[in-house]
């Protein structure tokens, strides 16, 4: 573990979100049913540059934000984005289990997990997704042992091509036409991209 980064113990168990910690960034679990928490993301997840960049539709309500919270963010090892020093999530970065975009087949799953992430668009710029990134890394590496972590974004997303060029994951194919739900009967050419353990600890 690295001087800037601090894990809960029960970091290694995959069903637990632990506390994550960077430079100028918390990474912490959702908080369910907070009032505070659901404002801060309908403040930003209700802007439509953000969420149809990262393949989900603009936020409607504050309702919707708490639902969001409840069902999706509190998977486990999804973190709300904090900036130093105060305790409002600017934005969103996590490991889940591999969409259907990468295509993997069951030896690629085998000890892999996706990355994803969004930042409000008032922090747009500043690094602050590519050093929260770097922590997740190193989480997924170190702390649950995962062999390879994958990431998926659209082909015209320039901003997430960079973050994903920073972290070191290579291109490995494109999902040409992939269906985006989550944007109704929307289409986009992905690129899908991996970097494994041994490829991550040669770039250290």
């Amino acid at each position: 573990m690295t001087a800037q980064s601090a894990t809960a113990s029960s970091s290694s168990d995959p069903r637990r979100t632990p506390t994550l910690m960077t430079e100028r960034l918390v990474l912490r679990p959702w908080r369910v049913d907070d009032d505070a928490e659901t404002r801060a993301l309908f403040r930003y997840a209700s802007d439509p540059a953000v969420g149809p960049a990262a393949a989900w539709a603009a936020h409607t309500s504050e309702a919707e934000s708490a639902e969001v919270i409840r069902t999706v963010l509190s998977e486990p090892q999804t973190f709300a984005v904090v900036l130093k020093p105060g305790d409002e999530p600017v934005g969103c970065i996590g490991l889940k289990p591999l969409g259907g975009t990468v295509q993997a087949d069951d030896e690629e799953r085998h000890d892999a997990m996706e990355i994803g992430y969004w930042i409000g668009a008032p922090f747009w710029g500043h690094g602050l997704i590519t050093e929260a990134a770097r922590e997740v890394l190193r989480h997924g590496f170190e702390d649950l042992g995962l062999a390879a972590i994958w990431g998926t974004h659209d082909l015209t997303n320039i901003s997430s091509s960079k973050v994903m060029d920073k972290l070191g994951l290579s291109l490995i194919r494109v999902h040409r036409h992939a269906h985006l739900a989550l944007l109704g009967e929307v289409y986009r050419d992905e690129a899908v991209r991996r970097i494994t353990a041994a490829q991550w600890r040669g770039r250290r």
